[in-house]
C-alpha cells in the first residue's frame, strides 16, 4: 500500500510557487493574452522560450524556467494523485495557466 500523500496541499504549494514567480515576471493571471503568451514559450523550443536580450541568470529569466518547471511538477503530481484515486485540483492561477497551457497544446496538433 502506497503512503499516503497530501496531494492537496503540494498543490497549493506549487501554485503559491507559480503566483511568485508570477509576481516577479509581472503577470497578471485575468490576462487572457499574457497568460496565452507564457503557454506559447513554456511549449516552445528551448531557443525560442526566451525573449531576444533576456538571460538565464536574470531574475525574468530565472523565474520563467523555474516556473516551467512548476508547470512540470503540477502535472505530475496531478497525475499521481489520478493514479492514486485522489483527484487534486489547483486553484485559480493554475487553472488559468493549464487552460492556456491546454489550449496553446491543442493549437499545435
Amino acid at each position: 500500500m502506497p503512503e499516503f500523500e497530501n496531494y492537496a496541499a503540494e498543490a497549493r504549494q506549487i501554485e503559491q510557487e507559480i503566483i511568485r514567480k508570477g509576481l516577479i515576471l509581472g503577470i497578471d493571471w485575468n490576462n487572457e493574452a499574457a497568460v496565452k503568451s507564457l503557454a506559447r514559450q513554456a511549449l516552445a523550443r528551448h531557443d525560442e522560450t526566451l525573449p531576444l536580450g533576456v538571460s538565464l541568470s536574470s531574475p525574468e529569466g530565472m523565474a520563467k524556467m523555474e516556473l516551467f518547471g512548476l508547470a512540470q511538477l503540477m502535472m505530475k503530481v496531478m497525475k499521481q494523485s489520478a493514479d492514486d484515486n485522489m483527484f487534486t485540483h489547483g486553484g485559480p492561477v493554475w487553472k488559468a495557466f493549464a487552460a492556456a497551457l491546454w489550449a496553446e497544446y491543442k493549437s499545435r496538433q
